[in-house]
């Protein structure tokens, strides 16, 4: 007797406990922020119920669309940088080369780094009296290899490190989905004659649109939420070319003190990171796509 795919799911109760861990810090976290978002307070004491008079300040805030720009900004060049480079070190990854376990291991180090260690590295590379950059930035476009002090360049080149660091976390995913094509698939293409790049794009790529589109979702709103590595490395600066919004709503909560108004710039940042998953899910599909391993 077959047993129907909805008897061969796990039962509710399963789930219990990642609902009731998202909901402790994920659901009631979001909410505390929304409340807080209409009242006064900063830090100390009890907030002051004011209304929409913080939202009403979003209009007066000369900065929030600066920093809403160099977010978007760093969101596309982290998405169009990251991407097609994990992509193409995971298939490669996941080949049979004799060298490969050696030089993935070393190409994955970046993953075992806190970001406060990598942000302060780069800083000292990147010194233009002591670094590296002093002596190799004529060859990058920085004569004085002054790259985080030039407010053309500094958002740029925090979008590299932000990439060093986490293109081997999504090389991972697609060296992963890359070694679960089936063989047969490549080896009726063989047989037709089909090789080399051709199988890249006929297969491999086609094969990996779900975990491009979870990949790309992740870098997404992971990039809405890059915050201590700027602090670490430009503190917003030079000027406010490197001021996103994380970094914004940082300084009027913490260092403005003024937590109400904080908290509007977090509901902002949460709506933008929801509304841009959302978007990417549905103009890709994603969500009509069902596992075929569901139950297994």
């Amino acid at each position: 007797m077959t047993t129907s795919k909805a008897a061969a799911r796990p039962g509710v109760i399963w789930a219990a406990p990642a609902v009731l861990f998202f909901a402790a810090f994920g659901i009631l976290p979001v909410i505390a922020v929304v409340y807080l978002s209409f009242t006064k307070w900063n830090g100390l004491g009890d907030p002051v119920w004011t209304g929409l008079s913080n939202w009403t300040a979003l209009a007066d805030d000369a900065e929030l669309f600066n920093g809403v720009g160099k977010t978007l900004v760093l969101t596309v060049v982290s998405w169009l940088g990251q991407t097609p480079l994990a992509l193409l070190i995971g298939v490669w990854a996941a080949g049979p080369q004799r060298s490969r376990a050696v030089l993935s291991t070393l190409f994955f180090l970046p993953l075992l780094l806190s970001t406060a260690a990598i942000s302060v590295t780069f800083v000292a590379l990147l010194d233009p009296n002591f670094g590296l950059a002093a002596d190799y930035g004529k060859y990058f476009g920085a004569p004085d290899g002054n790259f985080l002090g030039d407010p053309d360049k500094a958002l740029y080149v925090i979008a590299f490190v932000i990439a060093w660091q986490f293109v081997p976390f999504h090389t991972l995913l697609y060296q992963s989905a890359t070694r679960q094509i089936p063989a047969s698939l490549y080896e009726a293409a063989a047989l037709d004659g089909v090789t080399g790049v051709r199988q890249f794009f006929s297969i491999t790529l086609p094969q990996l649109r779900n975990t491009i589109v979870a990949s790309s979702v992740l870098i997404l709103v992971g990039s809405l939420t890059y915050f201590e590595m700027i602090l670490l490395m430009t503190n917003g600066g030079p000027g406010t070319s490197t001021r996103v919004l994380p970094l914004h709503m940082y300084i009027k909560g913490f260092v403005g003190f003024d937590m109400g108004y904080a908290s509007v710039l977090a509901v902002v940042l949460v709506t933008l990171g929801t509304a841009l998953s959302i978007v990417v899910v549905r103009l890709t599909g994603y969500h009509r796509m069902a596992s075929d391993r569901e139950g297994a």
